[in-house]
């Protein structure tokens, strides 16, 4: 008898019936949706600044334009304060260059103080001491520019008397220090220094930003090499951040060309050609002297006013071009070459 060996395998399952593939559109058509949203609001964001820029322009433009067409004669006439017999260019010529003179002294006295300050709280100061000398700093900014004219008008003038003293007579051979030094010294220098005061927080604050970004590869390399704390400084930090330094001396320059309250409390006015820094009635700057003429200007007073302001515009804009294109040229150190 043969006997029949039945295999008997296992039964098959057939797998269970699944439901047709619905693919997770919602969230992807979400975040589409959202990046179109953003990408709209920052090419808006953008567009609507060029055109407030070109808004300004053109009507800095169209309300000076009788200024800039007018016979020097005829303004002479029309407008009281305006010497008689000079035409526009002859007037806003000083203004334009005592506004430079005060920005550019406010620049060589505060970009220095900044960096030696923004390296101090970044790299020397103990953690403690740094937060709170950067938070003193950070409080300067929001002092009215009006107090900072209280302050040295008040206070400031008075204590730089026996300075600029001291200087007219012991260095008066030197052009810059021409005297005798007026009494009260409301003079460019004086101005100066408060313009430093006043645009040092903003110049600190980026320049202490920008160290603490420097790489710490380069820093840590260099003091394994032997460089003392300075030297490493010198060497890593201060090339990374020259770029940084550059652009806040830039926000400080733009603060310092604009500023109003502070230089009209402070400075003796006056429309010269002169680099004699302490001598009064020699200077005055383009802000200053639109609010001090602009609330008893007639017509052609006020397009007189707008073409100085138009000048301080382009001064501006050149300014921030120039800065850009400085900054570019250094853009390439970076920490990772």
């Amino acid at each position: 008898m043969t006997s029949s060996t039945s295999r008997t395998s296992a039964p098959e399952t057939s797998p269970p019936p699944t439901s047709p593939a619905t693919p997770r559109r919602t969230s992807r058509h979400t975040g589409d949706l959202a990046n179109s949203a953003f990408a709209w609001t920052a090419t808006s964001a953008g567009v609507l600044i060029l055109l407030v820029l070109a808004a300004v322009a053109l009507f800095l433009v169209l309300r000076a334009w009788p200024a800039l067409t007018a016979n020097a004669q005829e303004l002479s006439e029309a407008v009281s304060w305006l010497p008689d017999g000079e035409n526009l260019l002859e007037f806003v010529g000083p203004l334009v260059f005592g506004t430079l003179l005060a920005a550019a002294l406010a620049l060589v006295i505060a970009v220095p103080l900044s960096v030696g300050i923004a390296l101090f709280i970044s790299h020397y100061a103990p953690r403690r001491l740094a937060n709170g000398l950067g938070y003193l700093i950070d409080l300067l900014a929001a002092i009215p520019s009006v107090v900072y004219g209280l302050w040295g008008a008040l206070w400031l003038v008075p204590l730089l008397f026996p300075v600029w003293r001291w200087l007219s007579d012991t260095l008066g051979f030197i052009p810059l220090f021409a005297g005798p030094a007026s009494d009260p010294p409301r003079v460019i220098l004086t101005v100066a220094i408060v313009l430093a005061v006043m645009i040092l927080p903003i110049i600190t604050a980026v320049c202490r930003e920008v160290f603490l970004q420097a790489p710490r590869l380069h820093e840590e390399a260099a003091l394994a090499m032997g460089a003392t704390r300075w030297e490493m400084v010198r060497l890593a930090v201060l090339p990374f951040g020259r770029p940084g330094i550059i652009s806040a001396a830039m926000l400080g320059l733009g603060r310092a060309l604009g500023e109003t309250m502070a230089v009209l409390m402070i400075l003796s006015p006056g429309a010269t050609y002169s680099f004699a820094l302490l001598l009064a009635g020699k200077h005055q700057t383009i802000a200053a002297n639109i609010a001090l003429q602009f609330p008893e200007a007639n017509t052609e007073g006020v397009s007189v006013l707008i073409a100085t302001g138009l000048a301080l515009f382009v001064i501006t804009l050149v300014v921030n071009m120039a800065a850009r294109a400085i900054v570019a040229r250094r853009k390439d150190f970076s920490g990772a070459n």
